[in-house]
């Protein structure tokens, strides 16, 4: 006789998330069991199924500590097909014919392919971020579950059409904002709210710029959008590629957790710095230096110089084939010449084009002589050495670095193609104090391989890719926005920041100049301002800072009911030992723990720390239940967070930077760090904007 399952909801949950666990596993088992030796043509087949076998079978893991389901919709009547379809090129899901259905991070089916979760992602889960009593979308009961680990612990219900139950705040969604946090970001796929879920299901040809105060959680929109993307338009960015773009690599690996948790494994990552190495960088340049070079007027100038190279035929050209000579006339390769300049094409390209225009003239002089030639004759002339010396001395070759080091180094060259675009200081300013004696030797700076990636589109198109997504883009350059641009000229953007957080001398001051560099102008400008993170006595202690840094931006209102843990504490002597004592205080609590420092006082507290036997990480590690507390620079503060922070020397934070404007909202971001408590420790005196 078998033992009855206790009929209540919460077991009957549980046996479903057991039952679907087995049934995720019976997925995975099932692809790995495949035999492929009799369905491949040759190598190249097998090599490509196996790895799309491999992709698969990772994407089918079953993340032991992460929920598999977190949610359950209950409809009045079974959603229709059109609702319940897949992705691009997949045909309408089963689970249409279903009236409860759990919400989940992907689609798992049992043994007879009935739907035991489906994807979070789906059009049939959409009403499961959206639903309200004004507006049930044929919803009858919301339900949410509440975990420990991987273990399903409680859940609760919202009877969206019961008049009779009034509206309140769901407790679990804000146990699971609220909740500590050890390791890298996590996701938000079960606390999405209606605004962000509305940018994350936009569509994929328009593009999104979203402005976001700390804790608004535009990052985890960003990434979920590209999750969603991935399952509407698989095939085509499967394709075309998608790419993450992040400010440094301490934040890609923060964040490169959240897509394979929602079982997208493809997704490439980089920063900007990536994106144009195409010279080793060795040097820095002075801030004025910096924000000249990543000024959008450098393109004119760069433009200038590449085409300066183009010269005028000076005589005609004779091709010799057999016993007859065919004669080009200078005037005509002139016109040919002038025409390619018109087309405005790449310089690579119209140079590649001139012999073939060269040869298609001789072409028809031999027709009318009476001549039949084919292609493979236009070939043969447009690669004869009389063409080729032409070409050579009419559109030469230009190798990207060379032309900015050119540039850079030679006033005379810089001073007649920047001539109207920069003023004399301007030239003088970003000429090198010692020219470099070639491309290798050179110590080009970040700004330096910016340029060289802008002179290296010039010349050859750069490939783009179908969707990109571009963190903290306050920060970028306008040549730094084109360069990203470029990668997704036939494709959409997603672009993610907060003018408040912008911590560079050339920090992006309106999202239209911003959108307008990148290319994407009618990019749709999204803000969002409730604060799921910031606890809300943090974030109004931050927002005195906002009239000073970003006077046009609406402060983030924390929806928090846990106002959080703060404290501002004047310390004795250097207060390098009173920052010590916070540490230890907080390390006493569940959660990650960050202290960020200005950059000069990093190695005295590290020492500090040592000395007091405090382990810690830098940015970038993983912190684990033995090591929580992570010593952060504050150059690398942005788009971290940690449960409780310690914040040491304000002052020190505004003073390490060129400015005070620029050091005010770098005090912001240190400030917005925190999710549960912050501590500002200080034996200077504040700043006075802080009141």
């Amino acid at each position: 006789m078998s033992t009855p399952v206790h009929d209540d909801p919460l077991s009957r949950e549980r046996s479903h998330l057991a039952a679907s666990r087995s049934a995720l596993r019976a997925m995975r088992e099932d692809v790995e069991s495949l035999d492929i030796t009799d369905v491949t043509a040759n190598w190249v087949n097998a090599a490509v199924l196996e790895s799309q076998i491999e992709q698969r079978i990772k994407a089918l893991a079953d993340l032991s500590e992460t929920p598999l389901f977190f949610g359950r919709l209950d409809y009045l009547h079974a959603p229709g097909a059109e609702q319940a379809e897949g992705g691009e090129g997949e045909r309408p899901r089963p689970e249409a014919a279903y009236q409860t259905l759990h919400v989940g991070r992907r689609h798992v089916h049992d043994a007879d392919g009935d739907p035991m979760v489906i994807d979070w992602r789906a059009p049939v889960s959409q009403p499961f971020y959206r639903a309200s009593k004004k507006d049930p979308q044929d919803v009858s009961l919301r339900r949410r579950f509440g975990y420990t680990g991987g273990e399903l612990t409680a859940y609760e219900d919202e009877h969206l059409l019961d008049p009779a139950e009034a509206a309140a705040t769901s407790k679990l969604l804000q146990q699971e904002i609220e909740r500590p946090r050890v390791g890298p970001m996590r996701d938000i796929v079960a606390t999405i709210q209606p605004e962000q879920d509305e940018i994350v299901r936009a569509g994929l040809a328009g593009s999104v710029c979203v402005q976001g105060g700390p804790g608004t959680g535009k990052t985890a929109v960003g990434l979920h959008r590209v999750a969603y993307l991935l399952y509407a338009h698989r095939e085509r960015l499967a394709r075309t590629g998608t790419l993450v773009i992040g400010p440094n690599r301490s934040f890609l690996h923060y964040i490169e957790q959240v897509l394979p948790a929602l079982g997208e494994l493809t997704v490439r990552q980089a920063t900007v710095d990536d994106l144009v190495a195409h010279v080793e960088v060795r040097g820095a340049d002075e801030a004025a230096t910096a924000v000249i070079k990543g000024d959008a007027r450098m393109a004119r100038v760069l433009r200038r110089a590449l085409y300066s190279h183009v010269a005028p035929p000076a005589e005609g050209v004779v091709v010799v084939r057999g016993s007859r000579r065919w004669r080009v006339p200078v005037y005509e390769l002139e016109e040919i010449v002038r025409e390619l300049l018109a087309r405005d094409i790449r310089y690579g390209a119209a140079r590649e084009a001139l012999p073939q225009r060269i040869a298609h003239a001789v072409l028809v002089q031999m027709e009318r002589a009476g001549e039949a030639p084919d292609d493979r004759v236009q070939n043969a002339v447009a690669r004869n050495a009389a063409v080729k010396a032409l070409v050579k001395s009419v559109w030469p070759q230009v190798e990207p670095a060379r032309l900015v080091l050119r540039l850079l180094a030679d006033a005379d060259f810089l001073a007649e193609h920047a001539e109207g675009i920069l003023t004399e200081d301007e030239q003088k300013a970003v000429l090198w104090a010692k020219p470099a004696r070639s491309v290798k030797s050179a110590r080009w700076s970040p700004a330096d391989a910016v340029l060289i990636d802008e002179a290296t589109d010039l010349i050859e198109r750069t490939h783009s890719l179908g969707h990109v997504v571009l963190d903290e883009a306050q920060d970028l350059s306008p040549m730094q926005y084109r360069a990203v641009g470029r990668r997704c000229t036939t494709g959409s953007a997603t672009v993610l920041g907060d003018l408040a957080q912008g911590t560079t001398p050339w920090a992006t001051r309106s999202w239209a100049q911003a959108l307008g560099h990148l290319g994407k102008g009618e990019a749709v400008v999204e803000e969002l301002t409730a604060g799921f993170r910031v606890p809300t006595d943090v974030i109004a202690y931050a927002s005195r800072l906002l009239p000073h840094i970003a006077p046009g931006l609406t402060p983030v209102a924390s929806i928090r009911e846990n106002p959080g843990f703060f404290d501002v504490r004047t310390a004795a002597g250097a207060g390098t030992a009173d920052v010590v004592a916070a540490c230890r205080e907080l390390l006493e609590r569940e959660g990650s723990i960050g202290l960020i420092a200005a950059d000069a006082r990093v190695p005295e507290l590290a020492a500090a720390l040592a000395a007091a036997g405090i382990g810690h990480i830098g940015p970038g590690e993983e912190t684990t239940h033995a090591t929580r507390l992570t010593l952060v620079p504050a150059s690398l503060a942005k788009g971290l967070e940690y449960d409780y922070v310690v914040l040491d020397e304000p002052r020190a934070v505004v003073d390490g930077e060129p400015d005070e404007r620029t050091g005010l909202r770098r005090l912001y971001v240190a400030l917005t760090r925190a999710v549960s408590g912050l501590v500002v420790v200080h034996a200077a005196g504040l700043p006075p904007q802080l009141g």
